[in-house]
C-alpha cells in the first residue's frame, strides 16, 4: 500500500500538468489529405483569417469539417470562369458556398435536396406573396424579410463581387448563380455545420414560426414539444448515425418525423418524402404518391406509437382537413370566382376588402388549422385556427360578399354555397330548442345560473 502511494502521486501530478498545458475543449484533428479535400491552399487562408475573422476560424476548428480536415479553399475554391469567381489574395475563390460546391463530397444529399420543397422555396419570387411584400411593404422588407427565408437570386457584380441587395442570403430556396437551388448553411450553419444544431427544432423555427405557419409554435405546445424540452439532453442528437427508437426515444425533432433516419428509412433531403397532404394551399390535395408518403411517416410514428394510435390519428387529421376544405375552402374559393367573373370583383388583387379575407382565411387561419392538426397542436387547431377560419368567414368574408353583390345577386350565390349545405344550417335556424335547453342544464348544475 505504502509503495504504490508514490506512483498514485507522479501519476496525480502528470494528469494536473496535462491539464493546464493542453487547451480546453474539443480539438481538431491533424490534416489529413482526401480525395477531395485538404487543399494546401487552405493553409494560407486559416493563418491570415486566424486574425481577421478569429470567430469564424474557431468554428470551423471545432465543427466537422475541421476535424475532417475540411478547409476554406476546400469549399471556397472556384474556377476562373465561374460567375462568381474572384481574385482574392492570389487565389481564385468564390464567396458563396452552393449547394453544388457541397455535391463536391454530398452527392446523395444534394440531388435529394435540388428537387425537395426546401429548394423550391425561392419560387416565392413569382407569386402574390412576393407581390404584396414589394407592394404593400416595399423591396427593403421583403430583403430583410421574406427573402432571408424563402432565397434570394443572388445576383453578381463585375470582379465576382456579390450584389448587396441580394447578399447576405442563406434562405431555403436561394436561386445560386451557378443554376443550384437553396443553401446547406440554412440548416448546417456557417463554419460549425453542426448536426446536432440542424436536428434541433429551433433551427427550424428561423423560418416555420408566425401568423401564417407556425411549426414551431405548434410543436412547442404539442406532446412532442413538451417531451423534448423536459428531456433534450437524452437524445445523444451529436451521433453519426441517428436512428429513431435505436439511439433515441425520450421524443422526435422537425428533423425526426420529416428527414432522419429509422430502422426501416435511411436519412432524406428531400422534406416532402412524407407529407400525404398540401397544408400550403388554399384548399388542400392530397400530394402525388401520398399513399407511399404517408407509409413512411407512419414508419416514423410507429417506432414509438402502436399501430391503432396511428391510424387513429390520422383518421382524425384527415377528417379536419376534409372538413376545412368542404365548409370553408370550396365556398370562399367559388363565391369569390363568381363575383369575379360577374365583375363585381376587379382581376387586380389586393384591392378589394373581401380580397383579404379570402387571403387571411386561406394563408393564415387556414395553415394554422391544419398545421396545428398535423402537429398534435390542439390550441392552433381550434383556438387559432378553425375559429379563427370560422370568424371570418361568417363575420367578414360572407358580410362582404352581400355588400360587394348586392342583395338579389348575393342571396343566390350564398343560397348555392352556403345556406343549402347542412354544416351551415346554424347561421339560418341557430340552436333548437333540445340544444338550447341542455345547455342551460348544464350551467345551472356547474354554475348556479
Amino acid at each position: 500500500m505504502n509503495r504504490s502511494r508514490p506512483c498514485i502521486l507522479l501519476l496525480l501530478f502528470i494528469i494536473s500538468c496535462l491539464s493546464i498545458l493542453l487547451p480546453a475543449g474539443p480539438q481538431a484533428s491533424p490534416l489529413r489529405a482526401g480525395s477531395t479535400w485538404n487543399a494546401p491552399e487552405g493553409e494560407a487562408c486559416i493563418e491570415c483569417h486566424r486574425t481577421e475573422t478569429p470567430g469564424l476560424v474557431e468554428q470551423w476548428r471545432l465543427g466537422a469539417m475541421g476535424q475532417a480536415g475540411v478547409n476554406c479553399y476546400d469549399c471556397h475554391r472556384a474556377g476562373k470562369g465561374e460567375p462568381d469567381a474572384m481574385e482574392h489574395e492570389g487565389f481564385v475563390i468564390s464567396l458563396l458556398v452552393t449547394p453544388l460546391d457541397c455535391s463536391r463530397c454530398h452527392e446523395k444529399e444534394f440531388k435529394e435536396q435540388q428537387p425537395s420543397h426546401h429548394a423550391k422555396g425561392g419560387q416565392i419570387l413569382n407569386t402574390l406573396d412576393n407581390w404584396m411584400g414589394d407592394m404593400w411593404g416595399g423591396p427593403a422588407a421583403v430583403a430583410v424579410g421574406c427573402r432571408q427565408c424563402h432565397g434570394s437570386k443572388i445576383e453578381v457584380l463585375p470582379g465576382g463581387k456579390l450584389d448587396p441587395a441580394t447578399w447576405p442570403n442563406t434562405g431555403i430556396g436561394r436561386i445560386n448563380p451557378d443554376d443550384s437551388l437553396g443553401s446547406c448553411s440554412a440548416c448546417h450553419t456557417r463554419h460549425r455545420f453542426s448536426k446536432r444544431q440542424a436536428r434541433e427544432p429551433e433551427t427550424c423555427g428561423k423560418c416555420h414560426l408566425g401568423p401564417d405557419h407556425p411549426q414551431r409554435e405548434v410543436y412547442e405546445e404539442s406532446k412532442h414539444g413538451i417531451l423534448y424540452y423536459a428531456f433534450k439532453h437524452e437524445l445523444n442528437m451529436e451521433r453519426n448515425k441517428w436512428v429513431v427508437g435505436v439511439d433515441y426515444s425520450d421524443a422526435p425533432t422537425c428533423a425526426s418525423c420529416h428527414m432522419s433516419a429509422t430502422p426501416n428509412q435511411d436519412v432524406t433531403h428531400e422534406v416532402g418524402e412524407r407529407l400525404s397532404w398540401n397544408l400550403r394551399a388554399p384548399i388542400s390535395v392530397r400530394m402525388k404518391d401520398w399513399k407511399q408518403k404517408r407509409a413512411n411517416m407512419e414508419d416514423v410514428c410507429k417506432q414509438c406509437h402502436s399501430g391503432s394510435f396511428v391510424s387513429g390519428f390520422y383518421r382524425q387529421f384527415d377528417g379536419f382537413v376534409e372538413l376545412y376544405n368542404t365548409k370553408f375552402a370550396i365556398p370562399a374559393a367559388e363565391i369569390r370566382k363568381e363575383l369575379t367573373k360577374k365583375g363585381k370583383l376587379s382581376a387586380a388583387p389586393f384591392d378589394d376588402p373581401l380580397d383579404l379575407y379570402y387571403w387571411e382565411l386561406w394563408h393564415h387561419e387556414g395553415r394554422r388549422a391544419r398545421h396545428g392538426a398535423s402537429m398534435s397542436g390542439p390550441d392552433y387547431a381550434w383556438w387559432h385556427g378553425m375559429y379563427d377560419v370560422a370568424k371570418n368567414f361568417y363575420f367578414h368574408f360572407l358580410p362582404e360578399v352581400e355588400k360587394v353583390a348586392g342583395k338579389e345577386l348575393a342571396q343566390e350565390i350564398l343560397q348555392k354555397h352556403v345556406y343549402s349545405k347542412p354544416e351551415h344550417s346554424w347561421l339560418k335556424e341557430g340552436m333548437t330548442k333540445e340544444e338550447l335547453k341542455k345547455i342551460r342544464q348544464y350551467y345551472q348544475k356547474r354554475y348556479g345560473q
